[in-house]
């Protein structure tokens, strides 16, 4: 058990000093501080003693280097039970410090990618994570506070006990390396240059338990870079799943311009639809594959409404994200109590866009950019004799958007920005063609095919015009090309050729 005598102050952020302070003071422990934090101390009526004082020498350089000094590292890395170590502490005058409480500058909160090299530099802490490591190192006879939440929890303790159990001192050990850690990585992805860093840094805090992983039996967790984006207002508590089903239903609802609405199921859309309104476009995406929808996911772009979660209501849902909850469509909503209400404010305006997509595989994590998904009409290129009329053209647009968010292979119908039919994850492309009719059923008549990749034979268009499917859009690339357009040509379906393809695995 740690009982400590002394203890060192440098903190950048000073929320829960004072308090811990004057507790401290009250159980006799001695105060020490440097630069800014004695003063703040003092003008609390706390008595501190400035580390300057001790070591002979004023805060250097512009303040750059105050704590920095052989008697302060010595006070905090000496083993209290080495008979070697009690012999320098003796013949140097080493004062022993017990309890370190320091926290860095706040270079992630304040420095973005935009901020200037010099003014980020100067956020960088050096003199602190000194501290920090030199307590956590030694925390067999040295408390070490990084996080303001742990100052109440120390105070109990030493009150309760009289000392810091050892336990509770590795812990924050373990918790002060994590901080020295994530505030390093912070540092080097500014610096990093280019999408795909020399080294990729994943210093994520653990932010809740999910109540399951992908099965039952197995355990789960999130891990968060400290953007708000998810807060969760009523219902159950999440799974492993649910968050893959919930960030599918996001960026797939977010990726539109109008007011939109998915259905998802096992991260693939299984109904989508935009609309004038949302409370539109969410009874459109419902409708489009109804034995589907059952127990989904709905992900919508604009805030929802009381008319719009009485709608909403009437369905079995498994969990529901928009933007936020306008007066009264919460009550609604919270008589359903199974469903998973989730406000997640709109993508982007947290900063949580993601740079990298990242996975797991027996080889090492692959990293890849994302994609934008954005096509402009002019980018789009009419490769047969037949032109899309406009009204083909919006569904064309709305349906290359789409098809992006399927599984791979995928092929999407789509007909007044709704789809009607979509096959996903299929082995072959013919076998998604075949299931996004076989979904469509009457509907594939008059709709248009997106396709996420290129048609490898004109198999696929000659079963498109069996449907009576008016228009396609495909990536094009294949060495059959001119064998998919001349089939377009025959059968009087107008093919637009993206020059892009869009796998999703």
């Amino acid at each position: 058990m740690i009982e400590p005598k002394r203890a060192f102050f440098s903190a950048a952020d000073k929320s829960g000093l004072t308090e811990l302070a004057r507790g401290l003071v009250e159980l006799g422990v001695e105060l020490w501080a440097s630069g800014g934090t004695a003063r703040f101390l003092r003008d609390q009526g706390i008595k501190v003693r400035d580390v300057a004082e001790y070591i002979g020498y004023p805060e250097l350089i512009k303040g750059r280097v105050k704590t920095l000094h052989p008697l302060i590292h010595a006070g905090i890395l000496a083993r209290r039970d080495d008979p070697d170590q009690r012999a320098d502490i003796e013949k140097y005058g080493i004062k022993l410090i017990d309890l370190v409480v320091v926290n860095l500058y706040p270079f992630e909160a304040k420095v973005a990618k935009g901020t200037p090299l010099e003014e980020a530099m100067e956020l960088v802490d050096i003199g602190g994570e000194a501290l920090i490591r030199a307590a956590a190192k030694n925390h067999r006879f040295v408390g070490v506070l990084v996080d303001p939440a742990d100052y109440g929890p120390l105070l109990e303790e030493l009150r309760r006990e009289g000392g810091l159990r050892a336990d509770h001192a590795r812990r924050l050990a373990e918790k002060a390396f994590n901080h020295t850690v994530r505030y390093n990585a912070a540092i080097a992805d500014y610096l990093a240059e280019g999408p795909l860093p020399p080294q990729l840094n994943l210093a994520l805090p653990k932010t809740m338990d999910l109540r399951a992983g992908e099965n039952k039996h197995q355990r789960a967790a999130l891990y968060d870079d400290g953007a708000k984006l998810l807060k969760q207002l009523h219902g159950k508590s999440l799974t492993y799943n649910n968050l893959l089903d919930l960030d599918a239903a996001l960026w797939i609802s977010h990726s539109f311009p109008q007011p939109t609405a998915v259905v998802v199921k096992h991260t693939n859309p299984c109904g989508l639809a935009s609309a004038a309104t949302i409370e539109e476009a969410f009874r459109r995406a419902y409708q489009a594959d109804e034995k589907s929808a059952f127990g989904g996911i709905v992900g919508l772009n604009r805030p929802l409404t009381q008319e719009g979660a009485e709608l909403l209501a009437e369905h079995f849902l498994d969990a529901l994200i928009a933007p936020e909850y306008e007066e009264g469509s919460l009550e609604v909503l919270k008589q359903r109590k199974g469903l998973r209400v989730i406000e997640a404010g709109v993508v982007g305006a947290h900063g949580r866009v993601p740079l990298l997509e990242v996975r797991d595989t027996a080889f090492g994590l692959i990293a890849q950019e994302p994609s934008s998904g954005e096509i402009s009409k002019e980018e789009l290129k009419v490769v047969g004799q037949h032109q899309p009329t406009e009204e083909q053209w919006n569904d064309l647009i709305f349906a290359w958007r789409a098809v992006r968010w399927v599984k791979s292979n995928a092929s999407l119908l789509a007909r007044d920005e709704q789809t009607v039919g979509i096959g996903a994850g299929q082995p072959s492309r013919i076998d998604a063609v075949e299931l996004a009719i076989h979904k469509a059923g009457l509907r594939a008549e008059g709709a248009v095919m997106a396709s996420d990749a290129f048609f490898p034979f004109r198999d696929s268009i000659d079963l498109a015009a069996a449907a009576r499917i008016a228009a396609i859009i495909e990536p094009g690339g294949s060495i059959r090309d001119e064998e998919v357009i001349r089939a377009a040509d025959d059968q009087g379906i107008p093919l637009v050729f993206t020059g892009r393809r869009e796998f999703r695995h």
